[in-house]
């Protein structure tokens, strides 16, 4: 008995797929870019009608809308001592005869903790004093002023 035996070989062909082990490098550039339209940051030196020797930036030129302090209705000047002990004394200018003005001392979750005056006040600067209620703990609190629509708040510390 024979037995007959065929053998195909199969050629075995080269890859047509290449692979490389070299990594592609992506260029980098150092230099951020911006994507936004800002305009860059250009000082005024010693322009007209400036306040000092650097104003604020040049961009695009806005109508100088100041208000001085006789626009200004209520502006709280100086509050001493502070730390307060025992007594407090405010300075403010009042811009208008016949302005109801409250002084508050408020607390920091904004509690009011007492009010120190409610009246009608004169134009001009005054000078308030007031002594601080024996039941204010030492700590910090805000000291609201309020003429007609306008409100200023400062902080102060209590001993």
């Amino acid at each position: 008995m024979v037995l007959l035996c065929s053998v195909t070989s199969w050629a075995q062909q080269t890859d047509s797929i290449r692979i490389s082990l070299k990594a592609k490098t992506k260029k980098v550039s150092r230099i951020p870019e911006i994507k936004a339209n800002i305009q860059p940051y250009k000082p005024l030196y010693m322009s007209i009608g400036g306040s000092g020797m650097f104003n604020t930036y040049s961009g695009t030129s806005k109508p100088a809308t100041l208000t001085t302090a006789k626009d200004k209705l209520l502006t709280i000047v100086k509050i001493y001592p502070n730390p307060v002990e025992d007594q407090l004394n405010i300075i403010l200018s009042i811009g208008k005869d016949g302005t109801q003005t409250t002084i508050k001392i408020i607390d920091l979750l904004g509690n009011e903790v007492v009010t120190l005056s409610n009246e009608r006040l004169n134009s001009g600067e005054q000078t308030k004093t007031f002594a601080l209620p024996s039941r204010l703990n030492a700590g910090i609190y805000f000291l609201r002023v309020v003429a007609g629509s306008e409100s200023q708040v400062k902080r102060i510390s209590v001993l």
